[in-house]
């Protein structure tokens, strides 16, 4: 009986564990956060402000923003992933040709909610098929797409400490 007992008391306490490390200090679940960054194109153009708005429409919370000119040791470093693609190069120098700026959003199901809101890489593409969605409002290109958004949870955390 006593091993029974002692059994339960474990698994209770790896469960109130587990709930306890979900839950914030205010008694809510958290939220889910992800990585967003506004591109070169995108400050230059003067879209920071209207990417933030429809940020905050459609109900992310922003908890942290950093406006920073990246230099090509951190692009190369950020972007290793495409290191051995033939846009690499080209892409180093657009991600250092301004400032960008770069956010941690919260809201439940952020990650895939922000990449639906971004609309798809090619911003070309956007315009026809996702009309209403950021690349299509300021993306030039597939390069040129105006804003970033994290592909999953694991790439959001390493995005998100990347720059945070």
């Amino acid at each position: 009986m006593a091993s029974h007992s002692h059994r339960f008391l474990s698994i209770f306490i790896i469960l109130a564990a587990f709930c306890l490390s979900r839950f914030s200090c205010c008694g809510g679940m958290e939220k889910e956060k992800t990585f967003a960054m506004i591109k070169p194109d995108g400050v230059y153009g003067n879209y920071s402000d209207k990417i933030k708005a429809i940020i905050m429409d459609s109900g992310f919370s922003i908890k942290r923003e950093l406006r920073v000119q990246l230099d090509e040791d951190t692009v190369r470093s950020f972007y290793a992933e495409h290191s051995s693609k033939s846009f690499f190069p080209s892409l180093v120098k657009y991600m250092t040709s301004g400032p960008i700026l770069v956010m941690i959003l919260e809201k439940d199901n952020a990650v895939a909610d922000w990449r639906k809101l971004i609309g798809p890489t090619d911003a070309e593409k956007a315009k026809v098929t996702h009309p209403q969605s950021i690349r299509a409002m300021c993306g030039l290109n597939t390069e040129k797409n105006c804003v970033h958004g994290s592909h999953s949870i694991q790439s959001a955390s390493r995005e998100m400490s990347f720059f945070f």
